[in-house]
């Protein structure tokens, strides 16, 4: 029966093993980027020890709402056009944390980072949300 059940579903077992080869190669694929996935705890830290610049990639208007301490803003639309403004942090190897309500503009903002040059790069794990959800302090 188990070996029938099997045979008649061969697809889902192939589905699972393929999620699970996916979610799997994640940690992997980060890691291979140079950029690192921190969570909100571990910020903080790398703040106070490392002198970690915040850069929040959302909107401002988004940011006006609510943004991490000493965090500063430069839209992810802005990037490219704006890099200089960066530069210093890049010379100094100043770890770059990059966060945003919506953690996909992180990831793609560390991505245009990485190809001109920087290398020190952070990810806010969950974005500012995780932030929330820790109780952390936001400034407005």
């Amino acid at each position: 029966m188990d070996l029938e059940f099997f045979t008649q579903n061969w697809y889902l077992f192939a589905a699972l093993i393929a999620i699970i080869a996916l979610l799997s190669l994640e940690p992997l694929r980060r890691k291979s980027t140079g950029i690192k996935p921190i969570s909100a705890l571990e910020l903080p830290q790398l703040m106070n020890h490392e002198g970690a610049l915040v850069l929040d990639v959302g909107e401002p208007a988004q940011f006006k709402k609510g943004h991490i301490p000493k965090a500063i803003n430069l839209p992810i639309g802005q990037l490219q056009k704006d890099l200089g403004r960066l530069e210093k942090y890049r010379k100094k190897g100043v770890p770059i944390v990059l966060s945003s309500r919506a953690p996909q503009k992180s990831n793609q903002a560390a991505t245009i980072l990485k190809k001109n040059g920087f290398s020190n790069l952070c990810t806010l794990t969950g974005g500012l949300g995780s932030w929330e959800k820790e109780n952390l302090p936001l400034e407005r």
